[in-house]
């Protein structure tokens, strides 16, 4: 029997706006309506990125972050929730770890850990191997796990260069994100060597940037991987670009393509114990696994 499909939900991103398409959720009632409508569909996790109010731009705040964490437990406690700890924007350790220090109900399950340098088409993440390791030991410490996000095969051997020096701990979380211009295209071949190339111990998800998406998250599914999808990585829902997509047509297009490969969704709860995560409710973050 296949393993059951992680639905990783990418609601927003750094890049939409409302004048690209009007169905990008930015203010913190918008992103919460989004993740819980999509939840009932069903999803595994959620992948935030947060919005300033006034602006709409990307911000880090942690206040924003933890208003957008305590709309979505007040009815989904369950939901895994990762927040983003980009290098678009933001070069600073202080200002990009400053989501993981949230306490008590607000203390996001997981953080995004881009394992690499990149450019996109007209900006550039920096993660300078200092702040991949100072971002990596901050979740280490308080009990994160980190969303390991891979764009080329490279970051994978990063990985587990991270894993020998102790600050990474097993079971592992991969997003394999292809199709960005410099970095792996979408294709079976990127894709089946990426895959092929993860530690023992690893869970992954497939993305595609852009028209990639749809592609990307079909093999995924059909491979027996999982998906990240929403309208982060392609606000359009055909590939001629003529429908703007919502992230509720994206999910349920999944669900059909799901259903096609008979592949059951995973539950927040199934990927909880999958991943060593808090279920109580009350605590969140990695459970502390007791030496023998």
């Amino acid at each position: 029997m296949a393993e059951k499909l992680i639905v990783n939900f990418t609601p927003t991103g750094m890049i939409p706006t409302k004048k690209m398409t009007p169905h990008v959720p930015i203010q913190v009632a918008e992103i919460v309506e989004d993740v819980l409508k999509v939840a009932e569909i069903g999803i595994t996790m959620v992948h935030l990125h947060a919005r300033e109010h006034d602006t709409g731009d990307p911000t880090y705040k942690k206040e924003i972050y933890g208003r957008i964490i305590e709309g979505i437990r007040k009815h989904r406690p369950d939901l895994v929730i990762c927040v983003s700890l980009s290098g678009r924007n933001y070069s600073e350790f202080e200002k990009r770890a400053e989501p993981l220090f949230l306490e008590g109900a607000l203390k996001p399950d997981m953080g995004s850990l881009t394992l690499s340098s990149l450019n996109f088409n007209a900006t550039a993440s920096s993660n300078s191997p200092q702040m991949i390791q100072d971002l990596a030991k901050a979740m280490l410490d308080r009990g994160i796990v980190p969303e390991l996000e891979a764009f080329d095969i490279g970051m994978i051997n990063y990985a587990k260069y991270l894993e020998k020096k102790g600050l990474l701990e097993p079971p592992y979380y991969f997003n394999l994100i292809l199709g960005n211009i410099a970095c792996a295209q979408a294709n079976l071949l990127n894709a089946g060597i990426m895959i092929n190339d993860l530690p023992n111990q690893s869970f992954w998800s497939l993305a595609g940037i852009g028209n990639t998406q749809l592609k990307m998250n079909s093999i995924g599914i059909a491979m027996g991987g999982g998906v990240r999808v929403g309208i982060e990585d392609n606000i359009w829902y055909d590939v001629k670009r003529t429908q703007l997509a919502s992230n509720e047509a994206l999910i349920k297009r999944v669900h059909t393509i799901a259903q096609a490969n008979e592949r059951e969704i995973m539950t927040p709860l199934e990927f909880r114990a999958k991943m060593n995560l808090q279920t109580n409710n009350e605590s969140f973050g990695r459970v502390k696994v007791q030496a023998s």
